[in-house]
Formats: C-alpha cells, structure tokens, sequence
C-alpha cells in the first residue's frame, strides 16, 4: 500500500457490504457457503472447474458479505486462487527482442564484419584475436515496465473486480519490481508502486477491496500512470489500461493518452463500444472481454510473448 490515503480510501471503499441473502442469487453459493461463516473450498473448486468466471465473480461478491468469518475466509481464498490462475496463464518468455552488439567475451555470434580489424590484426601478428577487441551479436529483449491502472468507479460490479485482480497478478507476476498498480476513481491509489516489495497476494487482495465510487477521471488516471512510468528506467513502457473509458469528470484525456509509447486497453465485452473509439483516437491497442478468465490470454497477445 502507497501511503496512510491510499489505505483510508481502500478502508472506505471496503465498508459497502452485500448481505446472505442477496448472495443467495447466486447458484453455487448455497453449495459453497452452506451454513453462516462457512466457506468450502472443496465445492468452490468444483465450481471453479465447471466456469471458472461465475466462481471468481462469487468469490468476489463473497469478499464483500456482511458475514464477517464468510468475508475474510473468502479475502484468503481469492489471492491464493486469483495468483494460481495468474501462473498458469502465463505466456513462456519470448517476445520481440533486437540485434545487440557487444564485446564477444559476454558471448553470443562473432560479428565478423565488426572484428576485421582484429582478426587482420591477429593474423600480422600470427596469434589469436584478443577477445576483448572482438564484437559479437546476440538477441537481446528489452527490459520492460509496465503500469496497470484499474477503473474503480461506480462501474465496478463482481464481475470486473474479477478481471481487474486477475489483471493485476498477471502483469505482477510478470516483472513484480518493474509494475506499478494503479485504482482510479474521482481520485487515484497507488496500490503498488515501482520497486515495491509486495507480493502479487497482497496486491490482489487490495484490488479485491476496491469496490465501485466516485466518478471516473481517465485523464487523471492516466497522468498518475505517466508519472509512475517516468521513474523507470526500462526501455520498453507499456500503461494498461482497465476501463470502459467513459468519462464523467476531469478532462478529456485524448492528449494525455497519446503521450504513452505503448497504451493497451482492456474493456468489458459487453460494454466496449466506447473504449474502442478511444483507442482508436489515441492509436492505442483495445481489447474486450467477457470474464476474468480471459486475462491472461489477451495479455500474451497484447505483449507479443
């Protein structure tokens, strides 16, 4: 946690509560919380098996009962879940790399083109090319940053809590101390900053404790988001953006948007029309989905991995 406001903000947004019996619409739920304070982990395994996004979006809600041992059984539950769902999704490391030079005693091809002069060289003086004078190439992935930043405004039901704490373990787990984690309303929470040492578990559950307020201020999410990112060094910055992108304050974040060397957005499939627009506009990448088990696929993708 980024500081005493970003907690008292998350406390605040945690004290909205849902009681038993509007968590009894949902089907699973009497299988998985039998009794008050209950929670069977075997029966939501089950359920998870049988749709994975209607249990995470269950185990959501759950973190928000009034039921307090029901509350924090499932807070437990859900980090444990959400990272486990995170590792599995992830894409093996790869990616788009470049040709980089360098002194061949760091390994890699002989660049013989580079190295004539040597090689000449070695041959007047009948002995081997001293390898410290030698070049060679070798691909090379740039280190990347990467700054997640989640739309917690009034939109934010179960299903979307879901996606965005599957969202952020995925792209934590990916480079934990290049990523920074970011909630947005009316105002900002630095969940997890740069350099952090806290593990995607504990950001989980804070994205977990967000639940939907105030109105949505893109163009500030997106400042907070540049700022993060200008404190990194790598070469590669990517901001992912998590948002219907519809705005009701602040200003228009066009400008601020096209800012970013690499802008992803990531919308609900079932609301998407005007963050596609958005994208659009500011030449940014946009894609939709309809559940958080979606995550980690459209996060290969977006990557290149």
């Amino acid at each position: 946690m980024e500081g005493a406001n970003a907690e008292k903000s998350l406390a605040d947004s945690a004290r909205s509560s849902t009681s038993r019996q509007s968590l009894q619409r949902n089907q699973n739920f009497e299988k998985i919380s039998p009794e008050v304070g209950i929670l069977d982990e075997d029966a939501f395994a089950e359920a998870l098996e049988e749709d994975a996004d209607e249990a995470l979006v269950l185990l959501a809600d759950l973190i928000g009962a009034t039921d307090e041992k029901l509350r924090k059984a499932a807070q437990e539950l859900a980090s444990k879940v959400v990272v486990d769902i995170a590792r599995q999704g992830q894409a093996k490391k790869g990616g788009i790399g470049r040709l980089q030079t360098q002194s061949a005693r760091h390994g890699g091809e002989i660049d013989i083109e580079a190295s004539l002069d040597e090689i000449a060289a070695a041959r007047a003086r009948r002995s081997a090319p001293d390898i410290e004078q030698l070049q060679s190439r070798q691909w090379a992935k740039p280190t990347t940053a990467l700054c997640i930043v989640v739309d917690r405004s009034g939109s934010m039901t179960g299903e979307r809590l879901a996606t965005a704490a599957v969202a952020a373990a995925c792209v934590h787990l990916r480079a934990p101390e290049k990523t920074s984690v970011v909630a947005f309303g009316d105002n900002a929470i630095v969940l997890s900053s740069f350099g952090s040492e806290r593990s995607a578990e504990l950001v989980v559950r804070d994205v977990f404790r967000l639940r939907g307020h105030g109105t949505t201020d893109v163009a500030l999410a997106l400042r907070t988001a540049a700022d993060q990112l200008s404190r990194s060094t790598a070469e590669r910055k990517i901001c992912i953006l998590l948002s219907d992108t519809r705005v009701t304050s602040g200003p228009d974040p066009t400008d601020i948007a096209r800012l970013f060397d690499e802008l992803i957005v990531i919308a609900p499939a079932d609301d998407d029309e005007q963050a596609k627009t958005f994208a659009r506009n500011v030449g940014a990448q946009c894609f939709s989905v309809a559940g958080p088990s979606q995550i980690p696929e459209v996060f290969a993708r977006a990557f290149l991995d």
